[in-house]
């Protein structure tokens, strides 16, 4: 079951230790990585200061896009739990004043969408 959930795009937990070795050059002073969660190549961190998303592209994936998003420029977002024949709980996110979500994520059953809601909110709503 892992292995089709990894094959379909969702995300997992991935440990601060992890994500500070990998990405931590990314990071400007005093800005501390919270949490993130992988998807097959791509990667989505949480910090103190903003979310910072990493698309790996392309079939090599020699080309990759960071994405930061500060906190105040998220206007809404939401969660959709999943269901009991759905494989995955997905999150969405607008930015600024856009009608459509700019960022949408699936999360797989091991991640507790509730406390990525959690974290959302404490950043977004100050």
């Amino acid at each position: 079951m892992g292995l089709f959930s990894a094959l379909m795009g969702n995300a997992g937990a991935v440990s601060q230790d992890e994500l500070k070795r990998n990405y931590g050059l990314l990071l400007i002073d005093n800005e501390e990585i919270e949490f993130g969660f992988k998807l097959i190549r791509d990667t989505f961190i949480f910090t103190n200061k903003r979310l910072i998303i990493i698309d790996v592209q392309g079939l090599t994936g020699s080309k990759t896009e960071f994405l930061s998003v500060a906190y105040k420029s998220i206007s809404r977002f939401s969660v959709e739990t999943a269901g009991t024949f759905d494989l995955d709980a997905e999150l969405k996110i607008w930015v600024s004043s856009e009608t459509v979500p700019s960022i949408r994520k699936k999360f797989n059953k091991s991640v507790n969408i509730f406390e990525v809601q959690k974290a959302l909110a404490h950043h977004v709503l100050r």
